[in-house]
């Protein structure tokens, strides 16, 4: 009786991992950016494991430093996909959470960010793993607005410094309509058909030639760029220090940014946009040049020169150690 009771039991317990080896699974999947952005004809995510607890894990190169983008409050940055995996996705996470109303502590926060940040920079290539949530047209990777250790994202570094993306050229009649309207089109990966209008270029970063700004400069400033033909399009400024310290760039000019979306909650097939973090006073590109061609190996800080700064970084981290597989090491 005993033997076949505890045979019985090995049963159970084999069947339980099993079912946690499946649950596992079934909640962590790999897909491409181009796949989570999917959306149907009125602009809502096709994915119906979205903001559910499935996680998922996507791949591709960092565009920008969150600090650039957003204030100190909130933390996000994009990743671009690659090798054909042709969009971007956000990822975020904030101080204070809406609608759950859960708040950081001023020192959980703190920690949060060094998290995330982790020494990342533009330019690396890195593999991110975690909630979504749709938001204003798009599906973003995020903690679902909670603060419990177990709705963190992780990101993981492949390769660091491989250089930005090259911007992919397009013109303001590729993703707005003849009458003014935005260029919507449901993209399907496997329909050649689709691809173009607003939602092919859903996180990537693009640049578009030849165009003047008015608005409002300076940091999240929001301005309209307009093309030769009367074509605008809406145009975002981060939280680069260039906006404070150099002037707008006047006359015909060339844009470099992040195609996003921050629609209504009401109709998510509008409310595109060109997303720029910073800007280096050149006069004639509105962008960082900082990163666009990588960083050179002795470029510890990734400020695109190699100088004392850098070996200051060097020296106040000499002979530390991160490898937390060894007891004397610590977190960097």
């Amino acid at each position: 009786m005993r033997k076949r009771k505890k045979a019985v039991m090995t049963k159970a317990v084999r069947f339980v991992l099993l079912a946690a080896m499946i649950s596992i699974t079934s909640i962590c999947s790999a897909i491409t950016h181009r796949s989570l952005q999917a959306v149907d004809e009125d602009g809502v995510y096709t994915n119906s494991d979205i903001q559910t607890s499935a996680k998922f894990t996507v791949e591709g190169i960092i565009l920008n430093k969150s600090e650039e983008m957003v204030d100190a409050q909130t933390w996000q940055i994009f990743i671009q996909g690659e090798n054909g995996d042709h969009a971007g996705t956000a990822v975020y996470m904030g101080k204070y959470n809406y609608p759950t109303g859960l708040l950081y502590s001023d020192a959980d926060w703190a920690g949060e960010v060094v998290r995330a940040n982790n020494r990342f920079q533009p330019g690396d290539r890195v593999r991110v793993t975690g909630l979504t949530w749709f938001y204003k047209g798009k599906t973003n990777i995020n903690e679902q607005h909670q603060i419990a250790p177990a709705y963190n994202f992780t990101i993981d570094l492949i390769d660091p410094a491989v250089g930005l993306p090259e911007p992919e050229v397009i013109t303001l009649d590729m993703v707005k309509k003849p009458t003014g309207d935005f260029n919507f089109v449901p993209v399907s990966e496997s329909d050649a058909a689709t691809h173009h209008g607003c939602e092919w270029y859903q996180g990537v970063l693009v640049r578009i030639n030849d165009v003047n700004i008015s608005g409002t400069w300076g940091l999240n400033g929001t301005m309209t760029m307009k093309d030769s033909a009367g074509r605008t399009f809406p145009l975002q400024l981060g939280f680069g220090s260039g906006f404070a310290k150099y002037p707008a760039p006047t006359g015909q000019i060339d844009v470099i940014g992040i195609f996003d979306q921050e629609s209504p909650a009401n109709n998510p097939t509008i409310g595109y946009r060109i997303w720029v973090m910073n800007y280096d006073g050149n006069g004639s590109v509105l962008t960082d040049g900082c990163g666009l061609n990588g960083y050179h190996a002795g470029d510890i800080n990734k400020d695109c020169e190699v100088n004392f700064a850098d070996f200051a970084e060097m020296a106040a981290n000499w002979l530390k150690c991160s490898n937390l597989s060894y007891n004397e090491c610590t977190n960097p």
